[in-house]
Parts: structure tokens; C-alpha cells; sequence
């Protein structure tokens, strides 16, 4: 079995090294041929030859039997391309190109989970400039502001009053020039704590809770957060399966808030990070995601 997983670092994330090297220590143990590509690696070529249609570095490559893209929220327009070119070349991709492009948008996102009735946090697009009556009104404070597309906590901001919010949004308008970005109601009972479930191929692999050493309102384990093994409920389980077939996800990690005694979706993740899971869970990631491409190729 041959696998490429497509992969590159941005400015914005937190480089990969673990999640990288537990692929390849897995692949060496189940005796895998993997390579890790960057999407600059590849060039395509629109033919009727459909199968000498991929070069990488410049020499047409045999084609690999799956692909793992890595690159989550940062996937650029060039790497879907890649993803898709190869998906219809018949190559297993886990996940879909047509996924990680929806996922990438946390307003489409929260609107595909909205319309099918799963619990999101009220959720407004920005619209300049900002009425900020109308955000406290409908919102209220503290409010959360994101930008559409990030990760590990990157672009996510709490606005603690009313005349912090109208700062930020002055700031936002002046210097970024009407950058894209949602405001999203602040669930109380989650400050500085959420839960990250591993969903895979129909399953619930593993559930952390994440907590947030600094007493900040984000948890991220990337962040410096303390991770500790949560025990699934039916609800946390539903919640998650739920949301990952809505997005036509194989692999997802899913952010769930506190809210009470039940839990708000926050967001999907197309290429979950899984070093704070496996450090405080008795799981083993890679190993789930290549079994799961073996049943999918009907390898197992």
C-alpha cells in the first residue's frame, strides 16, 4: 500500500513535527510506503492521459493508492486543486477536497450545522461598518470575534465590553481593510475549556477535555492548554458523528462547548492535530486512520 500525505507549513500554524513523524513511524511499521509532498511539489496537467497527468518535481509519478491531506484550514486553492485532480484519477483522499473547502469556512460551516438543527453558538457575519448596538443586542458581551478561516486558536478573539468590541472593530476596519470575520455569542460555562473529540470513519476514537493553564478564554493544547481523557456521553458521541457525516468528513476533530449540562458544536477540524490526544488518551491515531484506509480499499 502507497499513500502520500500532502502537507506544508504556514506562517499561521504551529509546524506538524509530531503528527508528520507518527504517520511515517506508522507506515514503517505496517510496512507502508509513504512520502510526505508539498503542494509546490506537484504540477497537473489537463489531458485525456489522465493517469501521466501528475508530475512531481517535474517527472510524471506512479500514483499512490490513497492521500492524506494535512494542511487543514491553511489548504490553498493550488493543494485543492492537487486533492481534486487526484480524487477523480481515482486516488482514496481522506479526506475529500469538497470537505476541507467547507470546512475552511466557519460561517458555511456553522450554517450547513445550523440548517440541519445542531446546536451552534449564535453566530453573525461582520458587516462594515460594525453596528455595535445591533452586535449587543442580538450577541450581547463579552462576544467572540473570528476570522473565517483558522486554526489552533490563531484569529480568535474575546471582546470583553462593548467599548473594547468598538476598539477592535475600528482597528479591524482601519488596518485590515474590512478583513472578513464573525461574531460568535461567548458560551460562559466554557471559558478557558472545551472538549476535542477524534472522530474516524463513523466512529469515536477518543475525547479530551482541554483547559487553559492561563486562565484564557482559548484551550488549545497548542497553546500551552493542559489535556486530560473525557469520558463520551451519547450526546457528546451523536454530537460529533453527527457533525462529521453532516460535512462529509472521514477523519474530523470536533470542538464541542460547555453550555450547561449539554455541549454547542464550535467547530470541525479536516486535519485534527492528535499530539495532546494521544499524550493523555490510550489511543493510537495513525494506526486508526491507516486501518481505516485499509477497509476503504478493502485491504484489511
Amino acid at each position: 500500500m502507497k499513500g502520500w500525505i500532502l502537507y506544508k507549513e504556514t506562517a499561521n500554524a504551529k509546524p506538524e513535527t509530531y503528527e508528520i513523524n507518527r504517520f511515517i513511524e506508522e507506515a514503517e511499521d505496517q510496512g507502508i510506503d509513504i512520502d510526505v509532498l508539498s503542494p509546490d511539489q506537484f504540477e497537473l496537467i489537463v489531458t485525456q492521459d489522465d493517469r501521466k497527468s501528475v508530475l512531481v518535481n517535474g517527472e510524471v509519478s506512479p500514483l499512490p493508492d490513497f492521500l492524506i491531506p494535512r494542511m487543514g484550514a491553511g489548504t490553498t486553492y493550488f493543494a485543492l486543486a492537487v486533492i481534486r485532480h487526484l480524487e477523480r484519477l481515482g486516488v482514496l483522499t481522506i479526506n475529500s477536497a469538497q470537505s476541507i473547502d467547507t470546512v475552511k469556512d466557519k460561517l458555511f460551516t456553522h450554517q450547513i450545522l445550523a440548517q440541519h438543527n445542531l446546536p451552534v453558538p449564535k453566530t453573525m457575519l461582520a458587516k462594515y461598518p460594525v453596528n455595535v448596538d445591533l452586535v449587543e443586542k442580538k450577541l450581547g458581551f463579552p462576544v467572540v470575534v473570528k476570522t473565517l478561516s483558522g486554526s489552533q486558536g490563531s484569529g480568535v478573539f474575546l471582546s470583553e465590553t462593548k467599548a473594547n468590541f468598538a476598539d477592535l472593530m475600528e482597528f479591524i476596519n482601519t488596518n485590515k481593510n474590512k478583513a472578513n470575520i464573525i461574531l460568535q455569542e461567548f458560551i460562559k460555562s466554557s471559558h478557558g475549556r472545551d472538549l476535542r473529540v477524534i472522530t474516524i470513519g463513523g466512529r469515536v476514537v477518543a475525547c479530551m477535555q482541554r483547559i487553559s493553564k492561563t486562565g484564557d478564554f482559548k484551550a488549545n493544547y497548542s497553546r500551552g492548554g493542559h489535556v486530560e481523557p473525557y469520558p463520551f456521553s451519547p450526546e457528546i458521541e451523536w454530537l460529533a458523528l453527527e457533525t462529521s457525516r453532516i460535512l462529509g468528513l472521514d477523519i474530523a476533530g470536533i470542538d464541542l462547548l460547555f453550555d450547561g449540562d449539554h455541549f454547542k458544536i464550535c467547530e470541525a477540524n479536516s486535519a485534527p492535530g492528535f499530539e495532546g490526544i494521544e499524550r493523555c488518551c490510550d489511543v493510537n491515531i495513525a494506526k486508526e486512520i491507516y486501518q481505516f484506509i485499509r477497509v476503504r480499499l478493502g485491504l484489511h
